[in-house]
C-alpha cells in the first residue's frame, strides 16, 4: 500500500475502553464518571484495540478502531460557546492534533508514534449518539455530526502512544481543515 504524504500530528488521547459506558438513555450520573485515559495501546491487525470492548468482535472489525481529530471538538465548543472539553468523552479510540481525519474516509493510512508504523483503514463515519449533549455540552450531538471521526480497521499490529507521531496517507491532508465538518452530498432526485 503506498501512502505518500506524510503529515506531522500529534497522539493527544488515548482510550481503550473494557465497557461500552455510554449505552441505553443518557444519564447525568454516568456522564459525570472520570473519563479513563491511557498512555499507550496495543492494537492488533484485524481485531482492534488489545482491552476495548470492540476488540476481536466480529461485527466490528472493519470498524473496531476509532480516529478523531481534536480540532473538532474544539470548534464545535467554540460554535456552542461552551467547553474546553475532554477530548476523551467523545470515546474515540485515538484522538489526534493536526490531522484532516474526515478526508480519510475510505482511505488507506498509517500511524509512527516511534514503535513501527500501524497501518489502518478508514472506514464508515464514527457517527455521534444523543449522550455528546449530556457530556460535552447541549448542542454536541447535532454539531458532531460530519465530525465525529472516522471507523477504522487495522491491518498489522502496532503500539500508538501520547505524544507525536507522523501520519501517512493515500491522500493529501490539510491540518487546516482538521476541525471542520464533512456533510454528506444532498441526494438528487431519481
Amino acid at each position: 500500500m503506498e501512502l505518500p504524504f506524510h503529515h506531522d500530528v500529534e497522539v493527544v488521547g488515548l482510550l481503550a475502553a473494557p465497557v461500552h459506558r455510554y449505552d441505553g438513555r443518557p444519564d447525568a450520573g454516568t456522564a459525570a464518571l472520570p473519563v479513563e485515559s491511557q498512555e499507550s495501546i496495543e492494537v492488533r491487525a484485524d481485531l482492534g484495540v488489545v482491552g476495548d470492548r470492540y476488540f476481536a468482535r466480529p461485527a466490528h472489525r472493519d470498524a473496531s478502531v476509532t480516529v478523531l481529530a481534536v480540532e473538532s471538538l474544539e470548534e464545535l465548543a467554540t460554535e456552542l460557546g461552551s467547553g474546553p472539553w475532554d477530548p476523551l468523552a467523545a470515546r474515540r479510540n485515538v484522538v489526534l492534533r493536526g490531522a484532516e481525519v474526515e478526508a480519510l474516509r475510505g482511505q488507506s493510512f498509517s500511524l509512527d508514534c516511534g514503535a513501527g508504523e500501524v497501518h489502518l483503514d478508514g472506514g464508515r463515519p464514527a457517527n455521534p449518539c444523543a449522550w455528546m449533549d449530556l457530556v460535552l455540552g447541549p448542542g454536541a450531538h447535532r454539531g458532531m455530526r460530519g465530525r465525529g471521526g472516522v471507523r477504522c480497521r487495522p491491518r498489522t499490529d502496532g503500539v500508538l502512544r501520547l505524544g507525536p507521531a507522523v501520519l501517512r496517507s493515500a491522500v493529501p491532508l490539510d491540518a487546516a481543515r482538521a476541525g471542520a465538518a464533512v456533510r454528506p452530498a444532498a441526494r438528487r432526485p431519481a
